[in-house]
């Protein structure tokens, strides 16, 4: 059956809002970066250091939308991964539109006053992750640090730590920075970039950019982006770019359709009630950790550890499972939740279990024109939870294994059990048979370590370069104790 050709809506011409001046975005390509964008018209501050959204020497302020849909929010990204043409009609703003070198702005005062600078390749990405997090609106000033001893990862002005854990310097040291992002003070109110938080981000456009063969496409709603993949079959997804944009600089992919939904409205929505929760694939990880605001404690600690700030301000939960990837960390979690997926195609939706989705290696059950529309986790939630990530780095980091937990225990014996585990095969997957091993069985050491040693044979771990087999096998055992003596049964002593 040939599909009939379908007329095209007129698309205005693509532009970008680069520092409060309108640009046309010009001859780009679907495939072009905003940081290759931007250098390429004398905006220079913006380094590419690792093109894989590792290192922030990339990172510019880019406006979305704050807690309501009246105001604005400013974040921070990496422009090496995120093509141009998907920004069109948006708002950025670069380390040279903050300030100039006789007027800076507080952040690169700070900087400079405080040492924080050395050899500056590094710096303005710095710059642009500390000024998203100076202008954070939910940034307040806490106790005095005397009584914060305990906190190392929040100054005494609210400034969170983590929102530069996507940025690396070689030469300058941390302390420095450290001590700036801590010295910072409120923006004033004739500050412009305040300002405009109060009034609404940019609407999403209908965007449509042809060259070299290549084409990206944003719809404006979950009809046109359904109709659009059922046509197109073979088209590329683009929501964060995290993973997408890591192909194209690095591996030199160039699909030849990209359809942007990171603005769909119908994949943008976040819903808790008594049945469940209903997050939409669209959301970033930042927009999702900020609306559940730890109602569900086995994400809450996942986002911390789920590569960077400046990669969760685009990642979304719906790229992350969409690639089926057997090391992707929202995997494990959700397992755990028993969360199912709503998949949406041109034969209507269908709801699976999270459980039943991989197939096998990058491979699920999606059919060709189908995405995930959103993600539905049960309440009530387990009473204990847990998530360990077991890596080089601490965070911004791939896992050599992943292990999530969600238990119930009552009067003293595990009466449900489910376990998540990444990075031991050759996709996310339950722990069933340890789950098997713990139900019914007392929450005590002797359980635990006995379900330990069926843990540490699920899945099929592999050698590579970052871990063996054995390795994998010892974390697995090493991560259900480790549970057990973090959260032991009422009156057991702590192991």
């Amino acid at each position: 059956m040939t599909r009939t050709s379908r007329p095209e809506t007129a698309v205005a011409p693509a532009f970008l809002t680069v520092n409060g001046q309108g640009t046309p975005l010009g001859d780009v390509t679907p495939h072009t970066t905003t940081l290759d964008w931007l250098r390429d018209r004398g905006l220079t501050g913006a380094k590419e250091g690792c093109a894989e959204g590792e290192c922030g020497a990339c990172a510019v302020l880019l406006s979305r939308p704050g807690a309501d849909a009246t105001t604005t929010e400013w974040v921070a990204v990496n422009s090496c991964l995120v093509p141009v043409a998907a920004l069109d009609g948006q708002e950025v703003v670069t380390a040279e539109g903050l300030g100039s070198p006789d007027r800076l702005h507080p952040v690169q005062r700070e900087l400079a006053d405080r040492g924080g600078t050395q050899c500056g390749y590094c710096t303005p990405g710095f710059v642009c992750a500390m000024a998203a997090e100076f202008y954070r609106p939910d940034r307040t000033t806490r106790a005095p640090r005397h009584e914060l001893d305990d906190d190392h990862e929040h100054g005494p002005n609210g400034f969170d730590l983590h929102a530069l854990s996507g940025n690396l310097c070689r030469c300058t040291g941390y302390r420095p920075i450290r001590d700036a992002a801590y010295a910072l003070g409120d923006p004033t109110g004739t500050d412009p970039l305040a300002e405009r938080r109060r009034r609404p981000p940019p609407d999403p456009r209908h965007t449509r950019v042809r060259a070299d063969g290549a084409e990206l496409v944003r719809p404006t709603d979950l009809t046109e982006t359904v109709r659009l993949l059922a046509d197109h079959p073979d088209a590329v997804l683009l929501a964060g770019s995290t993973d997408v944009g890591v192909d194209v600089s690095l591996r030199g992919s160039r699909p030849a359709l990209l359809v942007a939904v990171d603005r769909v409205p119908e994949l943008r929505h976040l819903q808790v009630d008594d049945g469940s929760i209903r997050i939409g694939a669209a959301l970033s990880l930042t927009e999702v950790e900020r609306g559940l605001a730890g109602r569900v404690p086995l994400l809450a600690q996942l986002f911390p550890l789920f590569a960077s700030r400046l990669v969760r301000n685009t990642a979304t939960l719906g790229g992350n499972l969409g690639t089926a990837s057997p090391i992707g960390d929202a995997a494990p979690v959700l397992l755990a939740l028993e969360a199912s997926i709503v998949l949406a195609g041109p034969d209507g939706e269908r709801v699976v279990p999270l459980a039943d989705y991989f197939t096998g290696y990058r491979s699920s059950v999606r059919r060709p024109g189908e995405l995930i529309r959103e993600i539905h986790i049960p309440v009530p939630l387990a009473g204990t939870a847990a998530f360990h990530k077991v890596a080089k780095r601490r965070v911004d980091d791939i896992s050599s294994v992943a292990v999530a937990y969600a238990l119930d225990v009552t009067d003293g014996t595990v009466v449900r059990a489910r376990i998540g585990l990444g990075g031991v095969g050759a996709t996310p997957l339950r722990a069933r048979r340890t789950e098997s091993t713990l139900e019914g069985m007392p929450w005590t050491r002797r359980t635990a370590a006995e379900a330990a040693a069926v843990l540490a044979t699920e899945g099929t771990p592999l050698s590579d370069h970052r871990a063996s087999a054995r390795y994998r096998s010892a974390m697995l055992e090493q991560s259900l104790l480790r549970l057990h003596a973090e959260h032991p049964a009422a009156g057991e002593e702590p192991s």
